[in-house]
C-alpha cells in the first residue's frame, strides 16, 4: 500500500538575463527563485490498484514519481509504501518497484538488449531460474524473440519501449512505475503494451501508477485517476467523475482529450 501525507517539495531555480554581461554578473551574484512543486499531497494507493496521474506540464507529476521511488527527499511530510520510507530504505526498496520512463532508457545503447538484462540480472541479484522463467515469459508475451540479440540504439521506438517495460519486471516488482510509456508509438504498439499492463495487473496483482499525456491509455487502463495542478491534488475519483466536473451539463459531446482540457482551464492549471 502507498501513503502519502501532507508532502511538501520545493526547488530553488537560477535566473538571469540574456548576455555576456549577465552571465559574469550570475558568478558572484546569483538570482533564485523557490518553485513550490508540491504542496500539501496525500492521496493513498491500495495494493493491485491501476492509477492515473495525470495534469498539465509542470504540475508536480514528476516530482511525486521521484519522491515515491526514493530518488527525491520531500521538504515535509509522509511517504509510506509497503511499511517503508522510499528515500530511507532505497536498497529494499527498489527490489519491490519497476519505472518506465518513456524519454529515458536503462538500456545500454550499444550493446545487445540481451545483455542489459543480464546487467539487470546481476544488478538485482535475479536467482537464475526466476530469471528463465521470467525472460522467457516477457519475451512471449511482448514478442521479443526477433530483437533480444539486437544493439539499443537500433531499435525503433516501439521496440526500445517493450524491451524497457520487460527490463523494469524482470526482477518481479510489487509496484510499477510508468511515465509516458506509449510515447511515440503506433496504433499497433500502444495496443500491445495497453494489453499487456492489464495482464500484468490481473496475473501478478502489480499495483501501476500511470503518468501520461494520452488520455486513451488512462482510459484503456486506469480504474482510478488522480488530477494534480500547480503542486496539489485538485481531483480523486474515476474517469466518469472527471466527465462530471469537466461538463457541469455542457459539451457532453467532447472527446476525452478536449474534457481534460476544459477542466484544466475550469481549474485555471494550464
Amino acid at each position: 500500500m502507498i501513503t502519502m501525507e501532507n508532502v511538501c517539495k520545493s526547488y530553488k531555480v537560477a535566473k538571469r538575463n540574456a548576455g555576456l554581461k549577465e552571465a559574469c554578473k550570475s558568478l558572484f551574484h546569483r538570482e533564485t527563485e523557490k518553485i513550490q512543486a508540491l504542496s500539501n499531497i496525500s492521496f493513498t494507493i491500495q495494493d493491485g490498484e491501476m492509477v492515473g496521474y495525470i495534469g498539465p506540464n509542470g504540475a508536480g507529476k514528476s516530482s511525486t514519481i521521484k519522491i515515491l521511488s526514493g530518488i527525491l527527499t520531500p521538504d515535509s511530510g509522509t511517504c509510506m509504501i509497503n511499511g517503508r520510507i522510499p528515500w530511507k530504505n532505497r536498497i529494499q526498496h527498489v527490489k519491490e518497484i519497476g519505472v518506465v520512463f518513456g524519454q529515458r532508457s536503462q538500456l545500454w545503447w550499444d550493446i545487445p538488449v540481451i545483455d542489459s538484462f543480464e546487467l539487470l540480472k546481476d544488478i538485482y541479484s535475479i536467482p537464475t531460474p526466476n530469471y528463465n522463467r521470467k525472460l522467457e515469459e516477457l519475451t512471449e508475451l511482448l514478442q521479443l524473440q526477433e530483437i533480444l540479440k539486437t544493439p539499443t540504439r537500433q531499435l525503433s521506438l516501439g521496440q526500445r519501449m517493450r524491451c524497457e517495460i520487460a527490463a523494469s519486471l524482470l526482477h518481479e516488482p510489487k509496484l510499477l512505475f510508468l511515465d509516458e510509456p506509449t510515447i511515440g508509438l503506433d496504433a499497433v504498439s500502444k495496443l500491445a503494451v495497453r494489453d499487456f499492463i492489464k495482464k500484468m495487473n490481473a496475473e501478478h496483482g502489480t499495483t501501476v501508477i500511470l503518468t501520461t499525456h494520452d488520455m486513451q491509455d488512462i482510459e484503456a487502463l486506469a480504474n482510478r485517476v488522480i488530477l494534480i495542478g500547480r503542486g496539489k491534488v485538485l481531483l480523486d475519483g474515476t474517469l466518469d467523475d472527471m466527465r462530471r466536473t469537466a461538463q457541469s451539463g455542457e459539451n457532453t459531446n467532447a472527446s476525452l482529450d478536449q474534457l481534460v482540457a476544459d477542466l484544466y482551464q475550469n481549474m485555471n492549471i494550464l
